[in-house]
């Protein structure tokens, strides 16, 4: 599969498999779906289609790994964008935080030694950065009453219905195969990969992510999703055998306590 096609099943997959929950949360109550259609739009537009998409292209030229930590250098874009538009000052903590997960980034990226970085695969993961910290903060809104499993399950078909009319209409070039696919241990069926993608890595992911991201906040929440690029670099390893080197294994530690320095800068919460 190319990028296009990899998306838009993964979505289609994901959609298909929350649209009976997604049904029953809205049961009774399909307004919320209209007076939040703003905010539906931009969550399937482009914090599900376009990061997809865009993440997909990366990883096209670019270590899975690498890809995904130039991703989620969202958290800081997050912290700017709630200092500066809702006037929400992090803590010395928090930017301290930032700033040692942000040299985590810079040392996993390996752009200190002098590496060949690929720079339309950067600018594809930057890409897919400005929709993850987009990620972040609508997924954090508790005011809109969309339970979480609604604004997922409507996300994800809006993206993949957004997918298919490009591809339909020749703007997102789709092309797929049925031959097996080759991993570092062997080969599996195509559909292992595309339900594994759909069913676990967006279905579940994009629900649970929206459920937790209201309980932490978006600025918490995507530091803590840093974790992400750690585990990626481990599937990475043991599916691809793309291996980091010990500086970038360094970097993967110092995202680590990025996030629990910022942990640490959070304001205590009120008992639930």
């Amino acid at each position: 599969m190319d990028s296009g096609a990899a998306v838009t099943a993964r979505l289609w997959v994901a959609a298909v498999v929350l649209l009976v929950p997604t049904i029953l949360a809205l049961r009774g109550r399909w307004g919320l779906l209209r007076r939040n259609l703003g905010m539906i739009l931009a969550y399937g537009l482009l914090a599900v289609a376009a990061t997809q998409l865009f993440y997909f292209q990366a990883v096209a030229v670019m270590d899975v790994g690498i890809a995904l930590l130039v991703e989620y250098t969202a958290p800081i874009a997050v912290l700017l964008w709630l200092w500066l538009r809702r006037g929400e000052r992090p803590s010395r903590k928090s930017v301290i935080g930032a700033v040692i997960a942000f040299v985590g980034l810079v040392l996993m990226l390996d752009v200190v030694t002098g590496a060949d970085v690929n720079v339309p695969g950067i600018l594809w993961a930057l890409g897919a950065m400005v929709g993850a910290a987009t990620y972040f903060v609508l997924s954090a809104r508790a005011d809109t009453g969309l339970p979480p499993i609604a604004l997922a399950g409507s996300g994800l078909l809006l993206g993949a219905v957004a997918l298919a009319l490009a591809g339909a209409v020749g703007v997102l070039p789709i092309a797929w195969t049925t031959d097996d696919v080759s991993y570092r241990f062997g080969s599996v069926p195509w559909f292992a990969p595309v339900l594994a993608m759909g069913v676990i890595a967006t279905a579940l992911a994009y629900g649970l992510g929206i459920a937790s991201t209201r309980m932490l906040g978006s600025r918490l929440a995507s530091f803590v999703a840093l974790a992400e690029v750690v585990a990626a670099l481990v599937f990475g390893w043991l599916l691809l055998g793309q291996l980091p080197d010990l500086l970038q294994a360094l970097g993967g530690v110092l995202v680590l306590v990025g996030v629990v320095v910022v942990k640490l800068g959070e304001p205590v919460a009120p008992p639930p």
